[in-house]
C-alpha cells in the first residue's frame, strides 16, 4: 500500500470519526480558535482501517522528506499516556529536564514513543569500511588515524575502486542494506583524483542495490551535489559533542565548519548522518548541548549516532584513560546507562529520527545492548570493524537480531508504518492552516 493510500484511510476515517463520535475526554473533536477561526484544530485516532491490512507490510516513503512531508501538520501524537511532537524549538533546559528523569520513567517515555512512529522490531543494518586509513591532518583527541598521534594505525593509501566494491558485496551477502565509506582526511578540497574513484564507488555500490553512505570530512557545495548525482543516499559528519566543549577536543576545524558541512549535505538532498561520541570528558550538559543542536537544526538528521569512545594508546584521550594518576573523569568510561540515556533524550526530541547504536557496542553485553534498543535504537554498525576499531561480527549480529526478534530493514525502502498506529492505538493532533498553534 503506497503513503497516498495510507494517508487516504487516515484522513477518511478521521472525518467519519468526527461525524460519529460525541464530545467526551476520549473522543474525536475539530474546533476552530476563536482567535485565529481559519486555523482548525483535528485531533482523531489513528485508523483501525489499517488492521484490514494486516498480510501487507506498510511503509513510508525511503527518502526522507517525502517521507515527512504529510506530517507538516502534525503537532502530536498521544499514546499511554505520553505525547510526543517533532519540534526545531528545543530550549536546553527542556532536553535538560527530559535527559534529567528518572531512568524507569525516560525508558519508559522513550520506548513508548518509539512505538508511536516507528516499528521497535525494524532495524537498519550498515556497514562501515575505512577507504583510506591514516595520516589525518586533523589533531581529534580520540582519533587513531591523527598524523598527529603515535598509534597502532599506519597510514595507507586509498583503495582500489574493485576492493571496495568486493567489501560492498561481502556486506550485502551478510545481511548490510547500507554500505559506508570512510576516508581519513580533513576535507576533500583539490583532490579531484580521489574524489573521481569515490564517485566511481558511489555508483558502483548504489548499482548493487545498496544504500551509499559516505564520511569524507568536509565537503562543499558542489562536492555534495555531485556525489547525490551518483548515487549517495547519506553523508555522516558528527558534530562529536557541544560546541562549548568542542575546543578542548578537536582544534584543526571549527564546530562552524561542520555546520557548514551539514548544510551543504542537506541543501544538496542527501540524508544527513549527525551524531556524536561519549566519553569525551564531556559533562551531562555537554551531551544536552549536542542533542540541543541537532534538535533545533532546520530539518532533523535522518539519523543520529551514539557512540561511545574506544580509547586508543597513543591519542590524548586514550592515555589519558589508561593512566590512573591523570584526571581521567568522563573519559572512556561509559556504561550501558549512559548509553541508553543518551538514546533515550534523542528519541524523545527527535521522534522521526533513526537513532544509531554505533561505536563501543562490542563492550556491552547482549542484554545491555537490548536496554539500547529499548530506549529507542533502530540501527547499527555491523561488520567487524568500524574503521580501525573492533565491531560485532556479521554472525554474532545475526545470532543477536534471531534473539530479540528483530528484522533488518530493506535498502531504499522506507521504514515500516508503526504497528501502533496500524492497529488505532495512537492519537494524532493535525493544525490545519496557514497560522499552526497548539490547541
Amino acid at each position: 500500500m503506497t503513503l497516498t493510500a495510507i494517508t487516504a484511510i487516515r484522513r477518511a476515517t478521521a472525518v467519519s470519526l468526527r461525524r460519529t463520535l460525541a464530545p467526551t475526554s476520549t473522543s474525536v473533536s475539530v474546533r476552530a480558535l476563536s482567535t485565529a477561526p481559519h486555523v482548525t484544530i483535528d485531533k482523531f485516532v489513528s485508523p483501525s482501517n489499517y488492521s484490514t491490512h494486516q498480510d501487507t507490510v506498510l511503509r513510508h516513503p525511503n527518502d526522507v522528506r517525502e517521507r515527512n512531508a504529510p506530517f507538516t501538520e502534525e503537532t502530536s501524537r498521544t499514546l499511554g499516556y505520553v505525547t510526543a511532537s517533532v519540534r526545531n524549538d528545543w530550549t536546553k533546559s527542556e532536553i535538560a529536564e527530559v535527559y534529567s528523569l528518572p531512568f524507569h520513567e525516560l525508558m519508559y517515555r522513550a520506548s513508548t514513543v518509539h512505538r508511536m512512529y516507528w516499528d521497535p522490531s525494524e532495524v537498519q543494518q550498515c556497514t562501515l569500511l575505512s577507504i583510506k586509513t591514516g595520516g589525518c591532518t586533523e589533531d581529534c583527541s580520540y582519533c587513531s588515524q591523527s598524523s598527529k598521534h603515535k598509534t597502532f594505525v599506519k597510514p595507507t593509501p586509498t583503495m582500489k575502486v574493485q576492493e571496495v566494491l568486493e567489501a560492498a558485496r561481502r556486506a550485502k551477502e551478510a545481511g548490510s542494506t547500507r554500505f559506508c565509506m570512510g576516508a581519513a582526511w580533513r576535507e576533500l578540497g583539490n583532490k579531484k583524483n580521489a574524489f573521481g574513484h569515490i564517485l566511481e564507488m558511489v555508483r558502483g555500490v548504489n548499482s548493487m542495490g545498496l544504500e551509499v553512505c559516505c564520511t569524507l570530512g568536509m565537503l562543499n557545495a558542489e562536492q555534495a551535489r555531485q556525489l547525490k548525482e551518483a548515487g549517495l543516499t547519506a553523508y555522516n559528519h558528527n558534530l562529536d559533542t557541544s560546541p562549548e566543549h568542542y575546543p578542548n577536543v578537536i582544534t584543526t576545524r571549527t564546530y562552524e565548519d561542520r555546520l557548514q558541512t551539514i548544510a551543504n549535505v542537506r541543501d544538496a538532498g542527501i540524508s544527513v548522518c549527525c551524531g556524536g561520541i561519549l566519553g569525551l570528558g564531556e559533562k551531562e550538559s555537554d551531551r544536552v548541548g549536542l542533542l540541543h543542536v541537532l534538535a533545533t537544526l532546520p530539518e532533523h538528521p535522518e539519523s543520529v549516532p551514539i557512540n561511545a569512545l574506544v580509547a586508543v594508546q597513543g591519542t590524548p584521550l586514550g592515555d589519558a584513560a589508561a593512566n590512573d594518576e591523570a584526571d581521567s573523569e568522563g573519559i572512556a568510561n561509559v556504561d550501558a546507562f549512559e548509553m541508553a540515556r543518551m538514546i533515550a533524550t534523542a528519541r524523545i526530541v527527535m521522534p522521526r529520527t533513526m537513532v544509531r547504536l554505533s561505536a563501543g557496542r562490542l563492550s556491552f553485553s547482549d542484554a545491555e545492548q537490548y536496554l539500547m534498543f529499548q530506549a529507542g535504537a533502530n540501527s547499527i554498525f555491523n561488520g567487524d570493524k568500524l574503521l580501525t576499531t573492533d565491531n560485532p561480527a556479521f554472525d554474532e549480529d545475526k545470532a543477536l537480531f534471531e534473539k530479540f526478534g528483530f528484522v533488518g530493514k530493506p535498502a531504499h525502502a522506507g521504514p515500516r508504518v508503526a504497528p501502533m498506529e496500524v492497529r488505532g492505538e495512537v492519537e494524532i493532533t493535525l493544525v490545519k492552516g496557514a497560522e499552526k498553534q497548539y490547541a
